[in-house]
C-alpha cells in the first residue's frame, strides 16, 4: 500500500480500538447495573437527608453611595494612630486615603476593619451565635458571611450579609451602616473641623476672660463709686461751678448786709452759715489730690452717702477705670468676632462632613438564599454514581494486570503496611474510648 493508504488504515484501526474500549467499559457497567442502581438509590436518599439537614441561610442586602470626590480629601485619618486604643485598628487605613485611593476603597477598608467587626461581635454576641472560642475565629466567620463589593462604574457599595436568622442578617447589615457612619463622623479631621474645635476652645477662654474683666470693673466701680468717670467729672464740674457761683453771690450779699446791719445781725449770721456750708460742699467736691484708699466695708457703710468720688481723685481713678473698661471692651469685641467665626466654622464643617447615602436599606429576606436542595441532591447523587463507576472500571483494569507487573508488586508491599497501621490506630481509639 502507498504511504497515505497505510496511514489511513492505521487511523481506522486506532478508531476501532477506541470504540471497542468504550464498548467494553459500557458493557462492564451494564453488567454491574444492579449495584449501580442500588448504590445510586441509596446515595439519592442520603443526599436528600444531607440537603435537608443543611440549615437555611438568609441574605440581607444593602447598598450605599459614598460621598462625592470633593469630600474625600477632607476625610484624612493621619491622626488616628495617636488616638485611643479603640481606633488603633484604623490607623493603618489612614495611609491608604492619603496615598490617593478612592473614597469607595476607603469606606470598604473601614467596613472590613477590626474595629467594625469587633463592635458587631459585641453588639450581637456573635461569638456565642457562631460557637467560636476565640474572637479572631468569630471575626473570620463574620467576614466569610459578609460580602462587600463595589460597582466600579457607579461607585455604589453593596453589603451582603448571610445568616441562619433572617432578622439577625438584617440587623447585622444595618449594624455595618451604623458603625460606618459613626466612624466617619468621629474620624472627620478636616480643616473645617479643626478650625471649629480651635475657635470653640478659644471662645471658651475669651468668655472666661470677659467675665473676669467685667467682675473686676464691677468691683472697682462699687468700691470707689465710679460709675462713669467722664460723666461723673462733667457732673461734678457743673455742680462745683454752680456751688462756687452761689458762694460768690452769697459773699457779695454778706458784704452788703454787714454794711447795712453790722456783724451781730441775724441775717448776717445766716449768710455766714450759708457761706460755710457752700465752702464745705466745695471742699467735699474737690477732695484731696492723694491716691484714693480702697475702703473696707465699715468705711464704705460710713461714707455711703457720698454718691460720687471727690473731683481731685477722678484723674487717678480715671486711669484705673479706663484700663479696666478697655479690657472689658477688648474682650467683648473679641468675643463677638469669635462668635461670628464659630458659627461660620460650624456651617463650613456641616458642608465638609462626608454624607453617606443609603440607596437600599437592609430588609428581611422573604426566601432562603442557601442551600439549593435540589441541586445539592443531584450533585451528590451524580458524584456517588461517578465514583462507583470509576471504582468498577478501575477494579476491572487492575484485575487484568499481570501479577508479575512491578506496579502490582509495589502495591502488594505497601497495602499490608497501611492496613496494619490502620488496624493499630483503630485499636488505640477503642482503648481510649
Amino acid at each position: 500500500m502507498t504511504p497515505p493508504a497505510a496511514a489511513l488504515q492505521r487511523h481506522v484501526n486506532i478508531r476501532r480500538a477506541d470504540d471497542s474500549v468504550w464498548v467494553v467499559r459500557t458493557l462492564l457497567l451494564w453488567k454491574e447495573r444492579k449495584l449501580l442502581a442500588r448504590v445510586t438509590g441509596i446515595a439519592l436518599l442520603v443526599s436528600l437527608g444531607i440537603a435537608f439537614s443543611i440549615p437555611k441561610q438568609y441574605k440581607s442586602t444593602t447598598s450605599i453611595s459614598p460621598p462625592d470626590s470633593q469630600h474625600s480629601n477632607a476625610m484624612m485619618l493621619a491622626a488616628l494612630a495617636a488616638r485611643s486604643g479603640s481606633l488603633g485598628a484604623l490607623g493603618s487605613i489612614a495611609g491608604g486615603l492619603i496615598g490617593g485611593h478612592s473614597t469607595a476603597d476607603f469606606l470598604i477598608d473601614l467596613l472590613r476593619s477590626g474595629t467594625v467587626s469587633g463592635h458587631l461581635i459585641d453588639k450581637f454576641d456573635l461569638q456565642h451565635v457562631y460557637r467560636k472560642k476565640y474572637r479572631v475565629d468569630t471575626a473570620k466567620h463574620l467576614a466569610h458571611c459578609t460580602k462587600i463589593t463595589e460597582n466600579k462604574k457607579s461607585g455604589v457599595i453593596t453589603i451582603e450579609v448571610v445568616d441562619t436568622d433572617r432578622t439577625r442578617a438584617r440587623d447585622i447589615a444595618q449594624g455595618y451602616l451604623d458603625e460606618l457612619n459613626r466612624i466617619v463622623f468621629r474620624t472627620n479631621t478636616s480643616s473645617a473641623h479643626l478650625e471649629r474645635v480651635f475657635i470653640e476652645n478659644r471662645l471658651k477662654g475669651v468668655q472666661e476672660d470677659l467675665e473676669q474683666a467685667q467682675l473686676q470693673l464691677s468691683d472697682f466701680a462699687a468700691k470707689n463709686t465710679a460709675i462713669d468717670i467722664r460723666e461723673q467729672t462733667r457732673a461734678l464740674v457743673d455742680a462745683g461751678a454752680r456751688v462756687q457761683a452761689q458762694l460768690l453771690a452769697e459773699q457779695a450779699s454778706l458784704q452788703s448786709l454787714r454794711q447795712i446791719y453790722g456783724d451781730a445781725n441775724v441775717r448776717v449770721r445766716e449768710s455766714e452759715a450759708r457761706i460755710r456750708s457752700l465752702r464745705g460742699d466745695l471742699a467735699k467736691m474737690a477732695g484731696s489730690s492723694e491716691a484714693p484708699v480702697v475702703q473696707d466695708e465699715v468705711s464704705t457703710a460710713t461714707n455711703s452717702a457720698e454718691l460720687y468720688p471727690p473731683l481731685r481723685q477722678l484723674p487717678r481713678l480715671g486711669v484705673s477705670y479706663a484700663d479696666l473698661y478697655r479690657r472689658v471692651r477688648v474682650q467683648e469685641t473679641l468675643y463677638e468676632l469669635l462668635t461670628q467665626q464659630y458659627e461660620m466654622a460650624r456651617i463650613e464643617e456641616a458642608k465638609d462632613l462626608p454624607a453617606i447615602t443609603v440607596i437600599d436599606a437592609p430588609g428581611i429576606a422573604e426566601k432562603k438564599s442557601f442551600p439549593p436542595r435540589l441541586w445539592v441532591t443531584l450533585a451528590l447523587t451524580f458524584f456517588t454514581f461517578t465514583i462507583l463507576a470509576a471504582w468498577i472500571l478501575g477494579r476491572d483494569h487492575w484485575s487484568q494486570i499481570d501479577p508479575a507487573d512491578p506496579r502490582k508488586e509495589l502495591a502488594a508491599e505497601i497495602i499490608p503496611v497501611f492496613a496494619k497501621r490502620l488496624r493499630w490506630l483503630s485499636a488505640m481509639r477503642r482503648r481510649r474510648a
